[in-house]
């Protein structure tokens, strides 16, 4: 069955929805990007991926005049017309088509493209890796300085994943300077003596939607947070690691570069961690 997709202002078929040839996005992978998570029909974290978005609009220089009402209009639109249960809405904006290829930025008042489709997944709660945990290797951080923001760019990315895939394991933590900066689309974290550790927010990482409302959460409940880099040596050491994503929400981690972390099954923090965060999610949901 085809999906509805949105494209400048127009709902149609997925086969009907075309790009330009010369569109920044295209040519120059110069686009921002949001995936939102939906849970039973509704929309989690929505808010907090729309405060992004119009962050990395600003970072970059790009304009586009979509109201935080009609981000909503359009996302629930979507999501009805394409009967979604459980899932995600993906967005996508780019600086335009410039008419042609060109290293400088199009002339003021080229129109942003933008692009939204659904992706339909079996029920996010029910991942069966948050019941075996996953794990991953290091790689080391090739990507630009400005994690930061949320662009298209993930090049690396994709390689990171592969190179974890080669290696028969589930994913890939970057290393930069002998630290852990974040996982290959996701914020992580490792437990030790009962405390959780995590990479402060800076440029050197995305702020994770899903990591900002977890430390929330965990702040609420007088749960033991310390914000700092950490190592490979470190976390093979620790008692439990996790990440977070918004696809995934917390994830257990059971082994980093082939030493299993402690029993090498999900930790009780790790787990504890997911309820929460899924209960409360869902509770804010629109």
């Amino acid at each position: 069955m085809s999906r509805t997709v949105y494209l400048n202002g127009q709902y149609l078929p997925e086969e009907e929805a075309k790009v330009s040839i010369f569109d920044r996005g295209f040519v120059m992978g110069d686009a921002v990007y949001e995936v939102t998570c939906v849970l039973e029909g509704k929309l989690l974290e929505f808010e907090g991926h729309m405060a992004r978005l119009q962050r990395s609009l600003k970072e970059l220089q790009m304009h586009c005049d979509i109201s935080r009402d009609e981000w909503l209009e359009i996302h629930r639109k979507l999501v009805e017309l394409n009967g979604l249960e459980n899932g995600g809405v993906y967005l996508q904006i780019s600086r335009g088509n410039a008419g042609d290829r060109d290293f400088h930025f199009p002339k003021a008042g080229t129109p942003p493209t933008v692009v939204l489709y659904t992706q339909s997944k079996a029920d996010l709660r029910n991942d069966p890796h948050a019941e075996t945990g996953i794990t991953v290797v290091s790689v080391p951080d090739l990507r630009w300085h400005r994690r930061d923001i949320k662009t298209v760019q993930l090049l690396w990315a994709s390689i990171a994943k592969m190179t974890a895939e080669q290696q028969g394991k589930d994913d890939a933590w970057f290393v930069e300077d002998g630290f852990v900066t974040e996982g290959s689309s996701n914020n992580c974290y490792i437990v030790k003596n009962g405390e959780v550790i995590t990479r402060p927010l800076s440029n050197d990482i995305l702020h994770g939607i899903t990591r900002g409302s977890l430390l929330k959460m965990m702040a609420e409940r007088q749960l033991k947070l310390v914000e700092r880099p950490f190592t490979i040596a470190e976390a093979q050491q620790a008692d439990e690691a996790f990440y977070t994503s918004a696809s995934s929400f917390v994830m257990p981690i059971v082994e980093v570069d082939g030493v299993k972390l402690g029993s090498g099954k999900p930790g009780p923090v790790a787990k504890r961690l997911r309820e929460i965060y899924i209960e409360e999610a869902l509770k804010a949901a629109i």
